[in-house]
């Protein structure tokens, strides 16, 4: 599917044709008198000489009072019922390196905004449509700003933007109004659902790198992998993200907060000696920089996933298998993170023009088959799982999710999604659905993204658990109960967003393996034969999981008690945003989350094996390689 943001220029060009001139009667003046410069201070970040508020307030009320459109042929004019300003002003740093030397040492700051103006009201307005051409209506214009922060400026841009906005929510309006009269019989859902205004304005934060030379870390720790000749090619990557960002709408909300991450992400990548690809990748995160692991314990991490990838590579190829599979907790949090994402996703879906849309969202898992399911069972009756935002640890773990806000103005809310099994509640965001038609506080996005119900810190919980020995012990008797020769355990899954390094392999990947997300295709990455008789344990490479979907953890053979929080990047780029592959993000493009879970025994699972084309190998051996990256 095309990106809203294609077609931006396209756009307002139409829009300029089809109605003359601006729907502004003139632009914002630059020039002001003293009177007011002087105007009444409140809490608006001008003590800290942050003029962005103050320039973002006084445009929406020239937007909420004399922007209108007047069409040939109607009595009233169009107005926008609703107009929304975001500003994210980003500190960025990237810092890459490979085998000890520096790739690349990127410090970035931008400021960028986005503007939407919605046309008609609640009811029905001019989102949540895909026509013909491809996505419309979601937002408005969206670009760079100065980042001086210089109240003028801003305005400027603003003003032009809005205009931009509104032009495009009238036109979108119009096709959507057509394609729906259409319709034998249009929802009754809808569009947007009203909020509580929110005032909220933090104090400015400035970035904070500490004193630690990530330039010279990035060499130390990507320096670990020179000890495995056998990697073909490897990146260590440091992310250190410093962003503020405003939210100013017309129903009255006025929002500035602050917010950081950092992030470690590693990929590296090999060939089997029968050609087959290999690949591994390491994460960790963080809520500020200063909180990264040390080089040494970054160095440690990176040689067990260095050792962990020449064992895959030496490996046998798995086979076809349906049997018991026991998810240790490191992998049965990736795993929930990528079933639960799209299942307690409580927002409609976009009216489609085409069914293409349809069946593109159900293969990705971008439906949810938990909606109008509220009161069933979804979940062993012991299970219960809760979404909590205020949550910033557990049990001395930082979690990444915490935040007071969402990205559409909502206070963030702890929601109940299971009790004992049955769903209570879903994941709303102002967009509203079948079950729910207010937000509890879960519209979020990334880099100003498309506001989706995303998770943010969740519990899976359940009153009837085991130790792990216990559940192994499990897990052993049933293979041998089905007189298997072996049974499989997963140690970790895979985010190939991180572990591949080159976009066509990432391409050919999501060919063979994206259109199976929505039924519950899963990518492991560190599977293990058991051996029931003696316990013996055998390394495997290349299996697929088939079939867990949401349907299937309905019936969980055994639950762990050791909880694992797994912290990671729920990826916000066009077509896996809300879907299963929503999992796979990065540091990059993604939005912070966490999930608590412990490990998990499925009692039948079938898994594929092996698939596809080997590589050839290189014709020369590759060069050799010293331990350390001095001479």
């Amino acid at each position: 599917m095309k990106s809203l943001r294609l077609f931006y220029a396209f756009f307002f060009f139409v829009s300029s044709i089809a109605y003359g001139t601006s729907a502004w009667a003139s632009a914002p003046q630059a020039q002001k008198s003293e009177a007011q410069k002087s105007e009444v201070q409140k809490d608006d970040g001008q003590k800290d000489n942050d003029q962005t508020l103050r320039a973002m307030r006084d445009e929406m009320e020239r937007s909420k009072t004399r922007l209108e459109l007047k069409i040939p042929g109607t009595e009233q004019p169009v107005r926008p019922y609703y107009v929304e300003y975001r500003l994210l002003d980003l500190d960025f740093r990237e810092i890459s390196g490979e085998f000890g030397t520096l790739l690349n040492s990127n410090h970035v700051r931008n400021r960028f905004m986005d503007v939407e103006a919605r046309v008609g009201n609640y009811k029905l307005d001019s989102s949540n449509f895909v026509s013909d051409d491809g996505f419309r209506g979601f937002i408005g214009s969206t670009g760079s700003v100065g980042i001086d922060r210089d109240y003028d400026s801003l305005r400027q841009d603003l003003w032009i933007a809005t205009d931009q906005a509104f032009k495009e929510a009238v036109e979108t309006y119009s096709r959507k109004q057509a394609y729906l009269s259409s319709l034998a019989r249009q929802s009754d859902i809808n569009d947007f659902s009203k909020a509580e205004p929110v005032h909220l304005v933090e104090p400015l934060v400035m970035a904070d790198w500490t004193n630690r030379n990530w330039d010279q870390e990035a060499r130390d720790t990507s320096a670990a992998l020179r000890a495995f000749p056998q990697i073909y090619e490897s990146r260590v990557t440091y992310y250190l993200v410093f962003a503020t960002e405003y939210l100013v709408t017309s129903e009255g909300t006025e929002i500035r907060t602050n917010r950081s991450f950092a992030a470690i992400e590693s990929g590296m990548n090999a060939l089997a000696d029968d050609g087959m690809p290999i690949n591994h990748f390491f994460a960790t995160y963080a809520v500020r920089p200063a909180n990264l692991p040390a080089p040494d314990a970054v160095r440690k991490s990176l040689n067990v996933t260095g050792s962990e990838l020449m064992a895959l590579r030496s490996a046998p190829a798995a086979q076809d298998y349906t049997g018991p599979v026991l998810f240790e907790a490191r992998a049965a949090a990736p795993l929930l993170a990528q079933i639960l994402g799209p299942a307690v996703n409580g927002a409609r879906p976009p009216v489609s023009f085409t069914p293409v849309v349809e069946q593109l969202l159900s293969g990705l898992g971008g439906k949810s088959d938990w909606i109008t399911r509220i009161g069933a069972r979804v979940l062993p009756a012991s299970v219960t799982v809760v979404d909590d935002p205020s949550a910033k640890e557990f049990q001395g773990t930082p979690l990444l999710g915490a935040y007071a806000v969402d990205d559409e103005g909502v206070r963030a809310q702890k929601v109940t999604l299971v009790e004992n099994g049955a769903l209570k509640s879903e994941l709303m965001s102002r967009r509203p659905g079948p079950d729910f038609d207010q937000s509890n506080g879960h519209g979020r996005s990334a880099f100003l993204s498309d506001a989706r119900p995303t998770m943010s810190n969740l519990f899976f919980s359940s009153k009837e658990t085991i130790s792990p020995p216990e559940l192994k012990k499990k897990f052993l008797d049933t293979c041998r109960e089905q007189k298997l020769a072996y049974c499989l355990i997963v140690r970790e899954m895979d985010n190939p967003t991180i572990s591949l390094l080159h976009q066509d392999d990432f391409q050919a990947l999501l060919a063979s393996y994206g259109g199976g997300a929505g039924t519950g295709d899963r990518l492991p990455l560190v599977v293990y034969r058991v051996y029931p008789e003696d316990g013996r344990e055998e390394i495997i490479r290349g299996a697929r999981l088939i079939g867990l979907n949401s349907r299937a953890i309905r019936n969980i053979g055994g639950i762990g008690n050791d909880n694992y929080v797994y912290n990671y990047m729920q990826s916000q780029g066009n077509g896996f945003a809300g879907t299963a592959l929503g999992a796979f993000g990065s540091a990059q493009n993604g939005l912070p989350a966490s999930i608590v879970a412990p490990s998990l025994l499925f009692e039948e699972v079938e898994v594929r094996g092996a698939r596809g084309e080997p590589k050839r190998l290189p014709l020369v051996a590759a060069p050799p390689m010293t331990a350390s990256n001095r001479p």
